[in-house]
């Protein structure tokens, strides 16, 4: 009898049993991923369905200064500058869409779509400032799950974050939100963008602090970091960080190995997606998760 119930309960469509799985309401997000995190153990969901709803959840509790591409990184283009000094630069980069300043980063004139450049090559009369269509601006604390809202109904797909006294913090695209929910958006021009992998993005007690992609190789990291992490049993700094805490780590955990502490900013059902990386001042290298 026993044996016919469990096989019955297997064929059971998956929302029935997802629903008696969640039978006792949790009382908060913690507790509601737990249970989900059981079903995927459990293999009523999929890695694939459990990352998408991880992230969801997680859209709503980051903000655009999390996220953010940093002021210094923004590829920009100058209003001083001449088509042939930034078309080139634009052809390496291969965005759809840059922020067009005058002279300083704080002051953005608007935004300018790539493919509007072929009108500077059919009409000698148009000048960029022509070409240009209206920045948004945001808050550095704006939430993620509010700012695809506004992406979606206002059909823009980039803006110009700020800071609490009107500067350029940095810029946040649609891709970059939506990579929060179904992970990373590789395209035919991603596949070589290594030097994106480690970014310095803010100063730390200790020296710079690095954002780091979960697939970056460990012999490039070590040599931008300038460590000696081991490569002989794992080929990314994501797999050593997993290795480290013995599973998939989760967002906002941390763990300190090798003079270095890692939070992790980003991750899925299975793998570490994106790392804050900042040196110890101690010469502690062994392992300790938190």
């Amino acid at each position: 009898m026993s044996d016919a119930s469990s096989g019955g309960d297997h064929r059971k469509p998956l929302l029935e049993r997802l629903a008696a799985l969640l039978m006792r309401v949790p009382d908060d997000r913690e507790q509601l991923l737990a249970v989900l995190r059981q079903a995927h153990d459990r293999s009523l969901l999929d890695a694939d369905a459990m990352s998408m709803i991880e992230g969801v959840l997680q859209v709503s509790e980051l903000s655009a200064r999390d996220i953010m591409v940093q002021r210094a990184q923004m590829d920009v283009i100058d209003i001083s500058e001449s088509p042939a000094e930034f078309v080139p630069r634009v052809i390496e980069t291969a965005h759809s869409r840059f922020p067009v300043v005058a002279g300083d980063r704080d002051n953005v004139l608007g935004i300018l779509h790539a493919k509007e450049l072929l009108r500077l090559y059919t009409d000698d009369s148009v000048d960029v400032r022509d070409l240009l269509r209206p920045a948004v601006f945001i808050p550095e604390s704006k939430r993620l799950n509010v700012l695809l809202r506004d992406f979606r109904a206002n059909r823009n797909h980039l803006a110009i974050v700020v800071d609490e006294y009107g500067g350029t913090a940095g810029l946040i695209t649609i891709e970059d939100v939506l990579e929060q929910i179904v992970g990373d958006i590789e395209d035919e021009f991603d596949f070589d963008e290594e030097s994106d992998h480690i970014v310095a993005v803010e100063p730390g007690e200790h020296g710079a602090r690095y954002r780091v992609r979960g697939i970056t190789e460990i012999g490039q990291f070590n040599e931008v970091m300038g460590t000696t992490l081991s490569d002989e049993e794992f080929d990314t700094i994501g797999g050593l960080v997993t290795e480290q805490l013995r599973r998939v780590p989760r967002r906002g955990e941390r763990v300190e190995f090798g003079g270095l502490r890692f939070d992790v900013l980003r991750a899925d059902a299975r793998q570490a997606q994106l790392l804050l990386v900042e040196r110890l001042g101690n010469a502690d290298a062994g392992p300790r998760a938190a």
